[in-house]
């Protein structure tokens, strides 16, 4: 009876740690040379320091493919563990049908409204005062990358403003070299048109049109200067025949384009090619004119799953990524800045350190995707597609754009 007992006993240990062992799918869309880099760090680490297993779900072709397919996933009735999505209103619909992990007794728990900073980051995250994401990072749209090889080879000093980088292209060119590389994707152009627009319209009537949705600022004769400087920039990307962003970014690195718009998210790219910033290139925030940058980036949602030890495997995972030596190997290896205000990254590169010392100045602002809808972000991204793929006019484009603004949420 004893020995029978026993081995009731280990048999329903053995239950229980194989009930507590979760494999938790993970989806995701950072598959570039960087963004492997630092997913790599929270797998290794999930893996390392829990009895999960992560199991990568990556998804190639960025948000544009993923977000739909992530989203489709969980409406369908076939969620993953954990998902990445970017902070803001992507969620949203899902949260209110009931379909994400609420996450408030862990936020408390761990004081995340006391250490994420700025503080709105938590806010994009919360509904109805319940907590529903882990921001994971801070990616900056509002970025212009200089390759120092590009402009020596043409005979340039490094330029300091996209002003310069504009007077250069000529010389560019003329020395065989791509002025811009610009990937063939809306959201690509977008980011683009974003920069662009808010170093020439400023920072107060940027926000006028993309947060308080104001159609009539955008119809200005300010706004019409910014439209006819992005059809200057689309002139310079003509040459311009790569796909994906980080192919785009490649060709800065090889000296092949003289610069690219991009999110911070490059960085990643040019540490894994071993290049220096300030060296090998320049970083240049809000296109050299306006030190301001928004809070885009990352968090983590973790949808239903009526599971127990699913559920303690997704807190685990939530647990980790707001967790100090996450926010530090993770953040370094991606280019991105923490969400954490309490963490030391004097190991960042100068480009880290400028995006640093522009979060610690309150030089932030939201993003897109915190003051659109999806249906608006969409909307601007494809105008944005059609635009740089075709001759159409900047007056034709901003009008397009002033009706999106009319019809925001």
């Amino acid at each position: 009876m004893k020995i029978i007992t026993k081995l009731m006993s280990a048999t329903a240990l053995l239950a229980a740690s194989s009930l507590a062992a979760e494999d938790l799918e993970v989806t995701h869309w950072w598959t570039s040379g960087g963004e492997a880099a630092a997913v790599k760090k929270v797998a290794e680490a999930f893996n390392a320091g829990t009895d999960h297993t992560w199991i990568d779900g990556a998804i190639a072709g960025g948000g544009g493919t993923s977000i739909p397919a992530i989203i489709s996933r969980i409406i369908g009735g076939e969620p993953m563990g954990a998902t990445q999505l970017n902070h803001g209103r992507q969620a949203q619909e899902l949260i209110e049908a009931g379909l994400m992990t609420d996450l408030t007794e862990l936020a408390e728990a761990q004081g995340w409204r006391d250490i994420i900073n700025p503080i709105s980051l938590l806010d994009s995250c919360t509904v109805d005062g319940r907590v529903y994401c882990v921001p994971m990072n801070i990616h900056s749209a509002q970025w212009l990358w200089v390759s120092h090889g590009a402009f020596e080879t043409a005979g340039l000093p490094v330029p300091t403003n996209w002003d310069e980088f504009v007077a250069g292209s000529a010389q560019l060119k003329e020395a065989g070299i791509v002025p811009l590389a610009m990937g063939q994707q809306g959201w690509q152009q977008s980011i683009a048109f974003g920069a662009l627009v808010l170093g020439i319209v400023g920072v107060d009537s940027f926000l006028e049109v993309t947060a308080n949705k104001n159609a009539d600022e955008a119809a200005s004769e300010a706004w019409t200067r910014a439209f006819v400087a992005v059809a200057e920039a689309r002139e310079l990307a003509r040459d311009s025949n790569v796909q994906d962003w980080n192919l785009a970014t490649n060709m800065v690195i090889q000296d092949t384009a003289g610069g690219q718009i991009m999110g911070d998210w490059a960085q990643g790219e040019f540490q894994v090619a071993g290049e220096i910033a300030g060296k090998d290139y320049s970083c240049l925030p809000g296109m050299g004119f306006n030190e301001i940058l928004d809070t885009g980036g990352d968090a983590f949602y973790f949808p239903v799953i009526d599971n127990p030890s699913v559920k303690a495997a997704q807190m685990e995972l939530a647990s980790l990524l707001i967790s100090k030596e996450m926010q530090v190997d993770f953040n370094l290896a991606k280019g991105s800045l923490p969400v954490r205000g309490d963490i030391d990254l004097s190991a960042a590169n100068a480009c880290m350190q400028k995006g640093l010392q522009i979060l610690a100045d309150g030089g932030i602002m939201p993003s897109n995707r915190q003051t659109f809808d999806a249906d608006t972000d969409q909307q601007i991204n494809d105008l944005m597609s059609e635009f740089w793929a075709t001759d159409m006019s900047a007056a034709d484009a901003q009008a397009a754009y002033v009706s999106i603004i009319k019809n925001a949420n």
